[in-house]
């Protein structure tokens, strides 16, 4: 975003219209944008205003109610974080009884926003001069914060106890924006991380769901967290930062609330055994967070579960066993994996809706699901189909969503 889109704004005219403007509504902003303008506020003025506007309605879904006093750049706001995971970021350093901290990357000031509201004296630093703008915007109601324009690598560091950290993790090209997966690559590298970590400062830092296991050090604690099912990041933490005993863990936030399931070991795939069994009363499809951290051989173990092939993350039971980890299915029928029968069965039971789960399987749901129901005559039923794989056999599972 250029610093015409946010200029206007920062005046007593600009801020004072973005302040009385209705909630943002897509059908209204022609008829709006033109009644501005006849008002005489300027066309540069009118496009910042209703950009902000639409920015803020988005934002909701990450900021709640702090959105409509904020700026925002429509990059900063799809790589910010939630506010609720900003809150527990910033609860690391309050545990750890850290007062001040440097956010290094801080794009919009989500975690800066967390800290500063927990009385931790914040120093936000961000290298785009309009992501800045709009983070010193952010954070105007926190005097114990500032923030800097400036090169993560560049900042003294001085008097400063934690250093807090969200790389880019992707490139920009005139061909669009390419995601990067090695950590060496992202903005500041994970070994400038480690350089912190080494020089005793409480540091923590937020990756990518895929960081491989390999590339978590030796010295950090990684923490995997799912919001509804949708892994959202690992974090990686330093020293004073860094919980006691746990090496890896993940953190499953849903309907029952938060629940976390951890490891003290390192991951090591040929040290993930557990009890392997057939397909029996109900199937287990584990949280992603789990499955990131490597922690679905914990998990069966936890629960009294058995898994159906080693290498696949289905995990299977006689009784039914509440978790917050996985979603549980009732197991209606097992048939072999074969197109042409299942489409009979299709038909045969007047299914209309059909939702296919897959794993360990080359075929894609969207292809299956209109092969089986082309031609079957759309009945009123719905039904559930997990397809995987058990040694060298494939099976489609007829299943139904356990409601507890």
């Amino acid at each position: 975003m250029a610093a015409d889109a946010i200029s206007p704004l920062l005046t007593v005219e600009g801020w004072e219209l973005l302040s009385s403007l209705d909630p943002y509504s897509e059908a209204d902003s022609l008829k709006l944008n033109e009644s501005l303008r006849k008002a005489g506020h300027s066309p540069e003025l009118v496009a910042a205003a209703l950009t902000q506007s639409r920015l803020r309605a988005k934002a909701e879904a990450k900021f709640g109610e702090f959105a409509h006093q904020m700026l925002f750049t429509q990059t900063g706001l799809e790589q910010a974080t939630r506010l609720s995971i900003a809150a527990l970021h910033a609860q690391r350093f309050t545990t750890a009884g850290i007062t001040s901290v440097a956010d290094l990357g801080c794009g919009l000031g989500a975690d800066s926003l967390a800290m500063a509201s927990l009385d931790i004296n914040v120093t936000a630093v961000e290298m785009d001069e309009v992501t800045a703008a709009c983070t010193t915007v952010n954070l105007m109601p926190f005097p114990h914060a500032k923030v800097l324009c400036s090169q993560a690598q560049d900042v003294d560091l001085t008097g400063i106890q934690g250093v807090w950290l969200d790389p880019a993790r992707r490139t920009t090209s005139t061909s669009g924006t390419t995601r990067l997966f090695d950590p060496e690559a992202f903005s500041p590298p994970l070994s400038f991380v480690e350089e912190l970590a080494d020089r005793g400062l409480a540091v923590g830092v937020k990756m990518g769901p895929g960081i491989p296991h390999e590339a978590v050090p030796e010295t950090a604690e990684a923490q995997w967290i799912s919001i509804n099912g949708d892994v959202v990041e690992a974090g990686l933490y330093f020293n004073q930062l860094a919980r006691p005993g746990i090496r890896r863990a993940a953190l499953v936030i849903g309907r029952h609330g938060n629940a976390e399931l951890t490891s003290a070991q390192k991951y090591e795939p040929a040290k993930q055994d557990a009890e392997l069994g057939p397909i029996s009363g109900y199937l287990y499809e584990p949280d992603g967070a789990v499955i990131r951290a490597g922690l679905v051989a914990d998990l069966a173990r936890s629960m009294g579960a058995h898994l159906l092939d080693e290498h696949i993350a289905y995990l299977s039971s006689d009784t039914h066993i509440e978790t917050p980890f996985a979603r549980s299915y009732k197991v209606i029928e097992v048939k072999p994996f074969n197109v042409k029968a299942l489409k009979a069965w299709v038909k045969g039971n007047r299914i209309g809706v059909l939702d296919i789960k897959k794993r360990g399987i080359s075929t894609t749901p969207e292809e299956l699901r209109r092969q089986l129901l082309t031609g079957s005559g759309k009945g009123p039923n719905k039904a559930t189909l997990i397809l995987t794989r058990i040694g060298e056999d494939r099976v489609a599972v007829v299943v139904e969503p356990h409601t507890p």
